[in-house]
């Protein structure tokens, strides 16, 4: 059998790498700013994303309060995906953020956390009885779960006692890290950031000690033509992306 001529053997191979090319040949970047406490759901959304789009997610975290501050003075992000939904609505308004994009992505809960596993009881005990040094929280001016902790705090009457024993983490995994390695007796955490500890103690605040914790996210006016960044917010609102931050300990937003 005669071999093909060479013009023809380029035409079929040209065929036949056009037909291999990826998704991914056609891939975008997405940039994420991400409140602290979503880190390891954003990590696995992310993970998740990549695979089903070919698509890059690329995470900054920091406290929502900081992370808008960043936004508005002009940091390269595509995504906002906040720890409230007041920061998220505010780039709406000022322009920051495209119009009618918003969603709410999660819902937050808070913990009281100690690395000591006799420390806190399945109530609030542990803060009535005053025995500790400090109490680790999340800055309440910049971060949604320590203005959570601080409204618990006022519910139970305890504020007044607490109050001089406060340590405040410039977000929440800094306050993690507080409690983790004793330099809180105790704090308040997302429930996200313990889950899949076996070690320590805690107890799950009531939801009605707070103001609910809706995690909004929002999609910037920088991405308004970013393809991926779109997709991104679509998946978002997908049932395998509500799986992951349910299993994370949060409540995700029915439809």
């Amino acid at each position: 059998m005669r071999p093909p001529p060479p013009a023809l053997s380029i035409a079929i191979l040209a065929t036949f790498l056009v037909w291999l090319a990826p998704a991914s040949a056609h891939a975008d970047t997405v940039r994420a700013a991400v409140a602290t406490n979503f880190i390891a759901p954003a990590q696995a959304l992310g993970a998740a994303f990549e695979a089903a789009s070919g698509h890059r997610l690329v995470i900054s975290s920091g406290s929502t309060g900081k992370l808008y501050a960043q936004i508005a003075h002009g940091a390269p992000f595509d995504v906002f995906l906040a720890a409230d939904s007041t920061r998220p609505a505010r780039a709406e308004a000022e322009r920051l953020a495209v119009p009618g994009s918003r969603i709410t992505y999660a819902i937050g809960k808070l913990v009281l956390y100690s690395a000591d596993p006799t420390r806190i009881d399945a109530d609030t005990s542990a803060l009535r009885r005053g025995d500790y040094t400090r109490l680790a929280i999340a800055n309440p001016d910049t971060a949604p779960y320590g203005r959570a902790a601080v409204e618990t705090l006022h519910a139970l009457g305890l504020y007044a006692t607490a109050a001089p024993r406060l340590i405040r983490g410039d977000n929440i995994a800094q306050t993690y890290q507080f409690v983790a390695t004793g330099n809180a007796s105790l704090g308040f955490v997302a429930l996200s950031q313990i889950i899949d500890h076996a070690d320590g103690s805690r107890w799950r605040v009531p939801e009605t000690l707070y103001a609910p914790i809706h995690q909004d996210a929002v999609l910037l006016a920088r991405a308004t033509h970013n393809p991926a960044a779109r997709a991104f917010m679509q998946f978002l609102s997908s049932d395998a992306a509500r799986r992951i931050v349910t299993r994370y300990g949060y409540d995700s937003q029915p439809r």
